[in-house]
C-alpha cells in the first residue's frame, strides 16, 4: 500500500528505476556495518566464548559438538558456529572473521526490511526504514558482536515477514520458508526462534478474530517436514552425544531457568526495557515515540497491528523474564523500525527537527562518553574494572570534534523546507561513524586490549596457560590454545587478575602487567 505523505519529497524513483541506485544504497548500508569490523578487541565474556568454542570447534574436527576450554559448552545450538567457523577459514582466526556473520546479518535483515517497505509504502519509506535499521545503535551492536544475536534476529525478521505475506495471499510458498526460517532459527539460538514468529502470528490470529488461517498454516505438512528436517538432525546428534547433560545444560538452564530465574545476575525490574529500548533505538528514538503516540490508529490497520502484536509481546515477554540483558528486546524492535521508517518517510517539521536535534544530543553523549567514563571509574565497586578504566588513556579528540561539526552543519542547513529524510540519514552515519569507528576501539583498548597484550607475551613463552579466579575466554582465542579456569600448576602460566594474586604466591614472576591485568609465570621460571 502506497502512502501519500511520501509522494514527491525523496527525488525521483531513482531505486525503483535504475539497478545502479538500488546496489548503492544497499553498499550504503553495509557501510555502518563493516567499518573498524576488525579494529576491536573481542569482548569477553560473550564474545570471548563464542570466538573460543568456533576456534576448538575448528581444531576438534566436530563440527557437531562445541567446547569452551575443553569443557562442553550448551549455551547456543550450532549454527552461528559453522558460519563464524566458515569464516575463519575464509579469513583466517581474527576479529574480522569471527564478526563478520553477525554484520552480514544485520545487512541482509535491513536489506529485507527495506525491500518489504518499498512493496507497500514506496521507496522512501524504504530507504528510510534501510536507514534506520543498519544504524540504530542495537543493530550495530550486535552487527559488531561475534555472537548469535544478529543471526537469530535476521531469521526471526524473515519468518515474520514471510508469515504476514502467507496473511496476505494465502500462499503456500511463503509459508513453508517462514517455517525454514524457524528451522534455522532453531540452529542458531533455540526456542525463541518459534517462539516469536509464533506468538506474533497467533495474537493476530485472536485480535483479527480468524482462527482458520491459523489452523491452515499449522496443518501444512511441507512446513513441518522443512523445519524438522533442519532442525532436528543436529538436536538428535547432540541429545545422543551427550544425552542427559545437552537437556540439562542447554533445555533447562540456558532456556527455562533464563526466563524463571535470574542467570549470572542479569536481573532488572520489570520497567527494564522501558529505559533500555529508547536507548537501543538511538539515534531513531523520536521515531519511535511517534509510532506510540500513533499506536491507537496504527491498529486499525491490519499490517500495523500485525507489527505491533509482534514487538509488543517480545517487550511484554521479556519485561516479565527473570534474566534481562538489553539484546533481548531488539526480537521486537524489527517490526518497529518499519513503523519508524514509514514515519520518517512522511515527518513533518516537527518530528524532523526532533529527530536531528536529538540525534545531535546523543552524539554529544557519544563523543563526552570516554571522559566521563574514565571520571567516574572511582565509582565502580569492581576493583578490576577500576583499574582497567581509571588509568585508561584519553582518546584521539580530533575525530569526536570532526562529527560534531559535521553534525552541526547537517542540523542548522538552512534549506528547512526540503531534504528532511537526507540530511537525518547523513546525521545517523555520522553518529554510526562516530561509534564504530572511535568509541569502539577505544573501550575495546581500554576494557579487553591488555587481554590481547597479555595472550601475546604468554605466547611468546609458550607453555600450558590457565585463568586463576577469572574467565576471559578471549585470552584463550589469542592465545590459539585452551585455558581452563581453575588453580595453577607449578609449572602453568597463570592469568589473573591484580587483586587476586595470593600474598604468598612470590615464587612466580610477573610477565605482564597492565592496569590490574596481571600473566604470571611457572614457579621458579626467569623474570
Amino acid at each position: 500500500m502506497s502512502d501519500s505523505r511520501f509522494a514527491g519529497v525523496w527525488p525521483g524513483n531513482a531505486l525503483a528505476r535504475h539497478t545502479a541506485a538500488r546496489i548503492a544504497f544497499a553498499l550504503a548500508l553495509a557501510l555502518p556495518l563493516l567499518w573498524r569490523l576488525g579494529g576491536v578487541p573481542l569482548f569477553d565474556v560473550d564474545e570471548g566464548a563464542f570466538s573460543e568454542a568456533t576456534r576448538e570447534m575448528l581444531a576438534s574436527g566436530d563440527w557437531g559438538h562445541t567446547t569452551l576450554n575443553g569443557a562442553p559448552r550448551f549455551d547456543k545450538p550450532i549454527g552461528v558456529y559453522w558460519l563464524q567457523a566458515a569464516s575463519v577459514r575464509a579469513f583466517g582466526l581474527n576479529e574480522f572473521a569471527l564478526r563478520l556473520p553477525s554484520a552480514l546479518s544485520i545487512w541482509a535483515m535491513a536489506l529485507a526490511l527495506a525491500a518489504f517497505a518499498a512493496r507497500r509504502w514506496g521507496e522512501r519509506a524504504a530507504v528510510a526504514v534501510g536507514v534506520i535499521a543498519a544504524t540504530s545503535v542495537g543493530f550495530q551492536a550486535i552487527g559488531h558482536g561475534a555472537t548469535a544475536d544478529a543471526l537469530l534476529n535476521l531469521l526471526l525478521v524473515l519468518a515474520g515477514l514471510d508469515l504476514w505475506r502467507y496473511l496476505e495471499t494465502g500462499g503456500k510458498t511463503p509459508l513453508r520458508l517462514a517455517y525454514a526460517w524457524v528451522g534455522l532459527g532453531l540452529l542458531v539460538k533455540g526456542p525463541i526462534a518459534v517462539l516469536v514468529p509464533g506468538a506474533a502470528f497467533v495474537l493476530w490470529s485472536a485480535f483479527s478474530r480468524d482462527w482458520r488461517v491459523l489452523a491452515r498454516a499449522a496443518r501444512d505438512p511441507v512446513g513441518w517436514l522443512l523445519l524438522l528436517g533442519i532442525a532436528v538432525p543436529w538436536y538428535a546428534y547432540a541429545l545422543h552425544r551427550d544425552g542427559m547433560a545437552f537437556v540439562d545444560g542447554f533445555i533447562m538452564r540456558h532456556n527455562v531457568e533464563r526466563f524463571t530465574g535470574t542467570l549470572q545476575g542479569h536481573g532488572g525490574t520489570p520497567l527494564y526495557y522501558l529505559v533500555v529500548t529508547p536507548v537501543l533505538a538511538m539515534p531513531w528514538a523520536a521515531a519511535l515515540v511517534a509510532v506510540i503516540a500513533r499506536a491507537r490508529a496504527l491498529w486499525r490497520e491490519p499490517l500495523a497491528r500485525y507489527l505491533l502484536l509482534w514487538g509488543s509481546f517480545v517487550f511484554v515477554f521479556f519485561s516479565l523474564s527473570g534474566t534481562k540483558l538489553p539484546h533481548y528486546v531488539l526480537y521486537g524492535y524489527a517490526p518497529l523500525v518499519l513503523l519508524m521508517g514509514r514515519e520518517v518517510a512522511a515527518m513533518g517539521p516537527r518530528l524532523a527537527r526532533a529527530t536531528l536535534w536529538l540525534a545531535a544530543v546523543w552524539l554529544l553523549a557519544l563523543a563526552s562518553a570516554p571522559w566521563v567514563l574514565v571520571r567516574a571509574a572511582g565509582t565502580v565497586s569492581n576493583p578490576f574494572y577500576r583499574a582497567l578504566i581509571g588509568d585508561a588513556a584519553p582518546p584521539d579528540i580530533a575525530a569526536p570534534l570532526l562529527a560534531l561539526a559535521a553534525a552541526l552543519v547537517v542540523v542548522l542547513w538552512p534549506r528547512r523546507d526540503a531534504g528532511l529524510l537526507p540530511r537525518s540519514a547523513a546525521l545517523a552515519g555520522i553518529v554510526a561513524w562516530l561509534l564504530a569507528g572511535w568509541l569502539l576501539p577505544w573501550c575495546g583498548d581500554v576494557v579487553q586490549g591488555p587481554v590481547q597484550r597479555a595472550a601475546a607475551v604468554a605466547r611468546i613463552h609458550g607453555g600450558a596457560a590457565v585463568q586463576w579466579q577469572l574467565h576471559l575466554p578471549s585470552f584463550a582465542v589469542y592465545l590459539q590454545r585452551e585455558v581452563p579456569v581453575r588453580a595453577p600448576a607449578d609449572t602453568e602460566m597463570a592469568l589473573v587478575r591484580a587483586d587476586r594474586v595470593p600474598a604468598n604466591d612470590d615464587g612466580r614472576p610477573r610477565w605482564f602487567e597492565e592496569r590490574g591485568l596481571l600473566l604470571l609465570g611457572p614457579k621458579g621460571a626467569s623474570r
